[in-house]
């Protein structure tokens, strides 16, 4: 009997309809006490063999509309290799048609990374010798929030992601970052660990990542939305990591994010902070020329308008940090889309070319800090 859930850790779905596999009728929730939704991710049992064609049907009201041209959803047999099935947008309705081998298949807006993967994940991390463990609080919902540190250098790096719970790819990036941090052998990442201190939230929203969510946390609140006025009532996640950075200070701020509708990996720098000066936009246009050297993935024609002159939104992680420790101050975005620049037929942007990337960037970063 064909069965579709999505009642588990990160899930969302509701399922209007499965009395037709040729009409499974669909609908994305929103993000609890926002308004929020994109971010979708639900198994099917019983459909071995048999076509689907599942609608969601409230996706024209979705909150990054673009996402949906040229998009194609991602689908697992076990969570861990993903790829990319049939999709179409005809301006009302998403359908994902697919046939699935088996009996039960995972159907997710980008690859899901679930906060049960995301513990063990920790847990490896904490064995690393390398790696020192804290944790800097808790999130509303009640789970412990985690920050490791790495190095000994005068320098003091900062890596963030997944302030948004929806863009996953943010955590998958990081199964790629911190073990190379923690690499004995990786020369790259010896250099760094001697010339920085390396300061790293592998998420950031684990509550909105648990509760199914596209872009806030339990009380509602968008992340990256609230740097500026954070509190432990709406923004402990941020509150706890800001204050952690006042403390050390930051001489590099990189925070990881993808974006629903540019099929492009890119950095956003932040020249509408009021700090903003010659020495910051040199120090930007050195990583960014390094990365564009090393990295197939990477370009720099396609990301957002620049922001005019102290016209920056301060309450975004990147300017605000710009603003007040006047260093290297970066978004990156990657594509829920395939990248163009490299593009996959099969899997699109993927778990796997998330963690390359992230080596990638930290490369680049022991090279800008000698």
């Amino acid at each position: 009997m064909l069965n579709i859930s999505s009642d588990f850790d990160h899930g969302n779905i509701d399922c209007l309809d499965v009395s037709d596999p040729a009409n499974i009728r669909l609908a994305i929730k929103k993000d609890g006490l926002a308004a929020f939704y994109q971010w979708f991710y639900f198994r099917v049992d019983g459909a071995a063999g048999q076509p689907l064609a599942m609608v969601i049907e409230n996706a024209s009201g979705a909150s990054y509309v673009d996402g949906w041209n040229n998009y194609r959803a991602a689908a697992s047999y076990d969570g861990e290799d993903w790829f990319r099935v049939d999709t179409t947008y005809d301006g009302k309705a998403l359908t994902i048609r697919h046939t699935p081998d088996k009996d039960e298949i995972f159907y997710a807006y980008f690859a899901a990374y679930p906060t049960t993967r995301y513990r063990a994940f920790v847990e490896q991390m904490k064995s690393l010798s390398l790696l020192q463990h804290e944790v800097v609080g808790e999130t509303l919902d009640g789970q412990t929030i985690d920050y490791f540190r790495a190095g000994d250098g005068p320098k003091q790096f900062w890596v963030i992601a997944r302030q948004h719970p929806g863009e996953t790819m943010g955590s998958w990036w990081m199964e790629g970052f911190l073990p190379m941090l923690a690499d004995e052998n990786d020369a790259a990442a010896r250099r760094l660990r001697e010339n920085a201190t390396v300061h790293v939230v592998p998420c950031m929203n684990l509550d909105g990542a648990r509760r199914g969510h596209l872009r806030t946390n339990a009380a509602g609140q968008d992340l990256n939305r609230a740097w500026r006025y954070a509190s432990m009532e709406k923004s402990p996640e941020v509150y706890l990591v800001r204050e952690r950075m006042r403390a050390s200070g930051v001489d590099f701020f990189l925070d990881v994010h993808g974006d629903e509708a540019i099929p492009n990996n890119f950095l956003d720098q932040t020249e509408g902070a009021p700090s903003w000066n010659d020495e910051m936009a040199a120090a930007f246009e050195r990583f960014s020329s390094l990365l564009l050297k090393k990295s197939r993935d990477f370009q720099t024609r396609d990301g957002y308008p620049q922001d005019k002159p102290g016209e920056a939104n301060l309450d975004i992680a990147n300017n605000y940090v710009a603003d007040v420790w006047g260093c290297l101050s970066m978004t990156l975005e990657m594509p829920f889309k395939d990248a163009n620049v490299n593009p996959d037929p099969v899997r699109g942007w993927s778990p796997e070319r998330c963690r390359n990337f992230a080596r990638e960037h930290l490369e680049v970063m022991a090279e800008i800090v000698r």
